[in-house]
């Protein structure tokens, strides 16, 4: 069991996938996309808010995707890739008036410091926003496993899961036009009925450790600052059972 920091209830960690910043190219940094998500990170900050940071890295590469390399040099090079989006989502929210900084999950001398549990939470409590690059460290893993440490060991309140769609169905709701919302669900719900929420590991870390998981629709950034106040956003995944829209 990963052991819990002692949580704050003004500290979030939020979990966005690297499509989200190539916007609608669907590879690379698209600039304008990248401003938008950081001025509502900063919009959430101004609300006294303290922020961590996991940003995938598929808009660049995808390891399992890499089907001519290993499996373990795939996911290195995808590693790599978060760490690329990591320093440019720094870059952006600094243009946008706030502090931040990367940590990584593995060393990157003269570029970033390898991320500290303690070191983090202390710049966190001085409002600099975080930003946790290079997954776990280790092939086999997602980013979304990485989220779950992360806001654990920092001792976040809430772990909010950026997405494509307004929170939780019961199916695919691109595929099944009868799908349903479920606007709160256990974390043995999502494990037993097999949703594609966060990777079971992830969910797992999430369920030990009593972190509710908020899923919202990142497609509107405004989201970010408006779904922590706003329980009608999205749908959340903590111990108790599912409720349907």
């Amino acid at each position: 069991m990963i052991r819990s920091a002692r949580p704050h209830s003004n500290r979030y960690l939020l979990k966005l996938s690297g499509e989200i910043l190539a916007g609608d190219a669907g590879q690379g940094l698209r600039p304008d996309t990248l401003r938008k998500l950081a001025s509502s990170v900063v919009s959430l900050h101004q609300k006294s808010c303290e922020i961590g940071i996991v940003v995938g890295g598929g808009n660049f590469v995808r390891g399992r995707d890499l089907t001519s390399v290993e499996s373990v040099t795939a996911d290195q090079m995808g590693m790599l890739a978060t760490l690329m989006n990591s320093l440019a989502l720094r870059d952006a929210i600094e243009a946008e008036g706030a502090h931040a900084a990367v940590f990584s999950a593995f060393p990157v001398p003269g570029i970033v410091d390898i991320f500290n549990p303690r070191k983090a939470s202390a710049l966190l409590s001085t409002g600099t926003v975080l930003i946790y690059g290079g997954g776990t460290g280790n092939p086999g893993l997602t980013t979304d496993t990485a989220a779950a440490l992360r806001a654990v060991q920092t001792g976040c309140s809430v772990l909010l899961k950026g997405t494509k769609v307004d929170g939780i169905y019961d199916s695919d709701p691109v595929v099944h036009s009868d799908a349903k919302r479920l606007p709160s669900l256990s974390y043995d719900d999502v494990l037993r009925l097999g949703l594609r929420v966060m990777d079971a590991a992830a969910v797992a870390i999430c369920r030990d450790a009593a972190l509710p998981i908020r899923v919202f629709d990142i497609r509107n950034p405004a989201n970010i600052a408006r779904v922590i106040d706003d329980p009608s956003i999205g749908s959340i995944v903590s111990g108790g059972g599912r409720t349907d829209d």
